[in-house]
């Protein structure tokens, strides 16, 4: 799965890569410090899932999530976020899985590969189309 990593924070995107790198089948394919970035390289690189922090600069994360999605429908995205009052904010706008960024590494590998499974069942559907 290619991954897009949007933080503005260069070490909390530092180690995501570590951590993404170790992982089989998961391949980061672009990093993003703030939303007009991250949109024209979505656009660009086309990735299968963005892991975004949910207070990234430049758009409320709602609307960058709408906009997100409409580059893409089948784009997963993982919003992130150290406030825990973001989680409902972020399922109700849209986002596959929400992490705190105080949750253990362990918990993101979890939601990657439950956002993963349902992204390969995505493909297969439109493959069987």
């Amino acid at each position: 799965m290619r991954v897009f990593l949007a933080d503005d924070r260069t070490k909390v995107r530092l180690a995501l890569r570590l951590l993404l790198e170790q992982e089989p089948g998961l391949i980061v394919v672009g990093e993003a410090d703030e939303a007009e970035n991250l949109l024209a390289q979505v656009q660009a690189i086309q990735p299968d899932l963005v892991l975004l922090d949910w207070e990234l600069p430049g758009l409320r994360a709602s609307e960058l999530l709408l906009v997100l999605h409409s580059l893409s429908c089948s784009l997963k995205v993982i919003a992130l976020s150290g406030h825990l009052e973001a989680c409902e904010e972020a399922l109700a706008a849209g986002a596959d899985a929400f992490v705190s960024k105080g949750d253990p590494p362990e918990r993101l590998l979890d939601a990657l590969r439950a956002v993963g499974v349902s992204f390969e069942l995505g493909k297969r559907e439109e493959f069987s189309r």
